[in-house]
């Protein structure tokens, strides 16, 4: 019991987070080379190295490697890979190289980082960038923010065809070959190219930045038309001194407790109706230090208190955290006793090039004590394939629960929506989770860093299987009643999938009278 104990301790200091980061590895490319001081250059030795070092962690290391893409396949990627490597690259140019070679794992928690030392340019990175923000779902494309404020044209919810001759459809195809997800999960990608300022950074970064931009749109009357607009410059749009974020807005500085203040609440917030019969719960992350199970105590006890009916819980933009905040959640509402994973293993406890991974000795550690060798030659951390969690007698929610679900979705959140989403008082509303289904691989995630370029990659060394009755069909919890998105609802601003969710409680509340 002491080995569970300490495992559950370090648990709390794991996390299934996805870094949705919105163009990390990308950002750089979005502004001229001579203005970034990205003229450094490789040697082909060097990317050669760091390439076979990215391939050799992946097939030694990497649990499901070979999950949705078969072996034959992924040497076929891995080759192809090498063969495109060539002297002089830029470190932008080979993480475009290992980012499209990573996506082809279809994991989602294996995504390739920028060096610290790229990462350190700050706003120069920033510079010069496509300006328009776009909702991408399908095979369509919906202006959500334009960058450029004097446009009156390509404003909120003007559906775009064609930038600079190419079908929306067929760029985004390409964009989405690089983006790491789960499965064959094309909602994730979609809602990661939606994600602020992703979409402009990646084009920038495959296409290359225009000084102008022709766009075919389809106006107000329904008839296709075109403008041109030119790119957007961050830093040349100031005012008094305060530089806007990628969506043109005014950013002012806050002091580290209104920070620290207005980080949590951008966390985890609440409110009820003016009748407390509706709880309205925003939970946009379950990662450690937003205190996610003291806000979850006080919540449950006020649901309780004021006799609270209906509670909406929105995790649609919430990446992931920590599996024990999204369990606390789940034991208020659960009905029956549930399992985090049916299976939770790893493929080898050691790695001949520990000295490039992240905490390195901790996590192996971590694995000779908790994970245990089984039959299959894998390392099993039984626990969690065992454990039952019990559902909270004190405070229990027995009313109605909305969840709403999207493509940011991701990791534990889909833990928390598998647990639940059989339970009849409980409504999965919104678009397909981008966290897989049937499982993922997570739990410890180090971050290695190559040599030679200092280019850093996620490794994850656990394999989870939710549930093994589910489908392994690539795909995310879909919802039950599904409400995706429309050009009418982005240009009015209006928040479709919760307008879904207030239309089915007042048809329950029209039922139960």
């Amino acid at each position: 019991m002491r080995k569970i104990e300490i495992g559950l301790l370090m648990i709390k200091n794991l996390s299934c987070t996805l870094v949705v980061a919105a163009a990390l590895f990308f950002a750089g490319c979005s502004a001229g080379k001579s203005s970034l001081g990205t003229t450094k250059k490789y040697p082909l030795t060097d990317v050669q190295k760091d390439y076979t070092i990215f391939q050799n962690l992946l097939e030694e290391s990497h649990p499901s490697l070979y999950w949705y893409t078969s072996k034959d396949s992924m040497d076929h990627y891995f080759g192809q890979g090498y063969q495109q490597l060539k002297d002089s690259m830029t470190e932008s140019d080979f993480r475009k190289l290992l980012s499209y070679v990573a996506a082809r794992i279809n994991c989602g928690h294996t995504s390739i980082r920028p060096s610290k030392k790229y990462s350190g340019r700050g706003d120069s990175i920033r510079a010069k960038i496509f300006p328009l923000s776009l909702k991408i779902w399908d095979d369509t494309a919906v202006v959500a923010a334009n960058l450029i404020r004097k446009d009156s044209v390509l404003k909120r919810g003007v559906v775009i065809k064609k930038i600079n001759g190419t079908p929306v459809n067929e760029l985004v195809g390409t964009m989405s070959e690089y983006i790491s997800a789960d499965g064959y999960n094309l909602t994730h990608k979609w809602q990661t190219l939606s994600n602020r300022g992703y979409f402009g950074s990646l084009y920038t970064s495959l296409f290359g930045l225009s000084p102008k931009y022709h766009i075919e749109f389809i106006d107000s009357s329904g008839q296709t038309n075109s403008t041109t607009i030119p790119f957007y410059n961050p830093l040349a749009d100031t005012i008094s001194g305060v530089r806007p974020d990628i969506l043109g807005r005014r950013i002012q500085r806050l002091s580290k407790k209104e920070s620290k203040i207005l980080q949590r609440r951008s966390a985890r917030s609440l409110r009820l109706d003016s009748t407390k019969q509706i709880a309205f719960m925003d939970l946009n992350t379950f990662s450690r230090g937003s205190r996610i199970k003291n806000f979850l105590r006080s919540s449950f006890q006020s649901f309780k208190k004021n006799k609270t009916q209906y509670l909406i819980v929105d995790v649609r933009g919430n990446g992931g955290g920590s599996v024990t905040n999204s369990t606390a959640i789940a034991r208020y509402i659960a009905d029956e006793p549930f399992k985090v994973a049916d299976s939770l293993y790893a493929i080898k406890r050691k790695s001949r090039y520990g000295r490039y991974i992240e905490n390195n000795f901790f996590n192996r550690l971590f694995m000779c004590m908790l994970a245990r060798r089984k039959k299959d030659g894998n390392y099993h951390f039984g626990y969690f394939e065992r454990h039952y969690f019990k559902p909270k007698k004190k405070n229990h929610f027995d009313g109605k629960v909305y969840i709403i679900t999207g493509g940011n979705s991701f990791s534990a959140t889909t833990l928390f929506v598998t647990s639940l989403m059989k339970q009849e008082n409980v409504i999965i509303v919104g678009e397909e989770t981008g966290g897989g289904a049937y499982g993922n691989s997570a739990w410890l995630i180090p971050e290695v860093t190559l040599p030679r370029t200092g280019v850093r990659f996620r490794l994850p060394l656990f394999r989870l299987v939710i549930d093994k009755n589910i489908p392994k069909d690539g795909r995310g919890v879909l919802p039950e009643i599904e409400s995706k998105p429309t050009s009418d609802a982005i240009r009015k601003g209006r928040d479709y999938k919760m307008d879904k969710v207030m239309e089915l409680i007042r048809e329950d509340k029209r039922d139960r009278n």
